[in-house]
């Protein structure tokens, strides 16, 4: 049975579960180079689609997840942001991250920040966790900055080696971010 879904809405934007027309938009933002700088590739078709897959799959279990991103004014699919049970066996596991990734066309708008407030209200409000973690390449300063804008705190002593990453790969370095239940409230 499929628990029901929560779909925050914000101003400017629906956060929703995946639908068969996002799947275009979202393979091409994965594609592009520069929306991938700090990951591994760029993907392919294929593995952007199993991706959408899981993404849907999960919200429909769970009732929330990685939501697809709607402008509401043109509803343009412009990217994902959600939170998310890593499968990867971290340092800090068990954790709920939160994690974004917009298309070129949606940066530098306040959209992530915004999409990503909606979703830690959920992960705060609706589903009482205690505490949000972030993490990314420690070379990934704009999503460091948007962390840093949620109100998350670097902590230092979580910093690690991501070892799904070769030794020496420019991009095993993350750095680790956390929020509070109690400091999301208190701003």
């Amino acid at each position: 049975m499929n628990t029901p879904l929560i779909e925050p809405r914000t101003n400017r934007l629906q956060l929703r579960q995946w639908q068969p027309q996002d799947r275009e938009a979202f393979a091409a933002m994965t594609a592009d180079p520069e929306v991938m700088r700090y990951f591994p590739a760029p993907l392919t078709r294929a593995q952007s689609d199993a991706m959408a897959d899981r993404c849907e799959a999960l919200m429909a279990e769970r009732g929330w997840g990685v939501w697809a991103v709607e402008r509401l004014e043109d509803q343009q699919f412009i990217g994902i942001v959600g939170l998310h049970v890593p499968q990867a066996q971290l340092p800090f596991s068990p954790c709920v991250e939160i994690m974004w990734r917009l298309a070129r066309h949606a940066w530098h708008q306040g959209l992530a920040t915004e999409a990503a407030q909606a979703a830690l209200a959920v992960g705060f409000d609706d589903l009482q966790l205690p505490e949000i973690v972030a993490f990314t390449t420690s070379n990934n300063l704009p999503s460091q900055a948007l962390m840093q804008r949620l109100g998350m705190v670097h902590d230092e002593n979580g910093d690690f080696d991501h070892l799904a990453l070769e030794a020496g790969d420019p991009l095993r370095a993350h750095v680790l971010y956390r929020l509070s239940a109690a400091t999301f409230r208190a701003r």
